[in-house]
């Protein structure tokens, strides 16, 4: 058999094959879904973290610096992510992704995440950045995209080269956040806002707000909330 007809007899049977579909309540890992048409529903929110102006990182400075910048961006973010109940499902280039399905307290959870990763880039890797090349500029900004859904979560690709793929619109606007523009650290669709915790919504000490909110143009003029509060730890 030909690659044409093998490809063309695997889509056939990925069109008319009965997918089989369980809720989980845990993020599922790879082994825990199989190739055929089999997956499972999750209630989640996602999170995309991405480093701003890679592309201009990589193209004015030596590649071992973007790699440094790279490493400890993403370092940062994974330990975050996981420090806060999350999953890292994915990396991306300069992007990460993280999934958190901890019940009515999802939200938080990666809300927490995003301004703990301001944090570290403002009061971590920035300063270390300074220390260790002080003629340079150079300053690591990025953006963190937060979304909340129900999510199909299948298998893709073939054996021995094969991920997941989060179907639903959590993780397609969280990336799409994440590609806002990096004058604010933090964006969150209203879903995200309305089922967080007081105390990521208002400042303690200040009682201000944490979050602007505007109009997001790009999809369906839906109220979109900002923000570039940190969350120290």
């Amino acid at each position: 058999m030909g690659l044409k007809d093998d490809l063309s007899a695997e889509v056939a049977t990925i069109f008319r094959s009965v997918w089989t579909e369980r809720d989980g309540d845990k993020v599922p890992d790879s082994p825990d879904i199989k190739l055929a048409n089999d997956a499972v529903n999750l209630k989640a929110a996602v999170l995309y973290a991405d480093l701003a102006d890679s592309t201009a990182l990589v193209d004015r400075y030596k590649r071992s610096f973007a790699a440094e910048i790279y490493k400890t961006f993403l370092h940062c973010a994974a330990k975050l992510i996981t420090n806060q109940g999350g999953v890292v499902t994915a990396y991306d280039g300069d992007r990460i992704m993280g999934v958190y399905n901890s019940g009515d307290w999802k939200e938080t959870y990666a809300v927490r995440t995003a301004l703990n990763i301001n944090y570290a880039v403002t009061e971590i890797i920035n300063p270390a950045i300074k220390r260790q090349y002080p003629s340079d500029d150079y300053k690591v900004r990025h953006v963190v995209g937060i979304d909340t859904s129900d999510l199909f979560v299948a298998r893709t690709g073939v054996r021995g080269a094969n991920d997941l793929v989060w179907v639903g619109r959590a993780a397609n606007y969280a990336a799409k956040l994440a590609a806002e523009p990096e004058d604010f650290a933090t964006y969150i669709t209203a879903d995200v806002y309305n089922n967080l915790d007081v105390s990521v919504r208002y400042d303690e000490k200040t009682k201000l707000s944490m979050w602007d909110t505007f109009m997001w143009k790009e999809f369906d003029g839906s109220s979109i909330y900002r923000s570039n509060w940190w969350w120290s730890f």
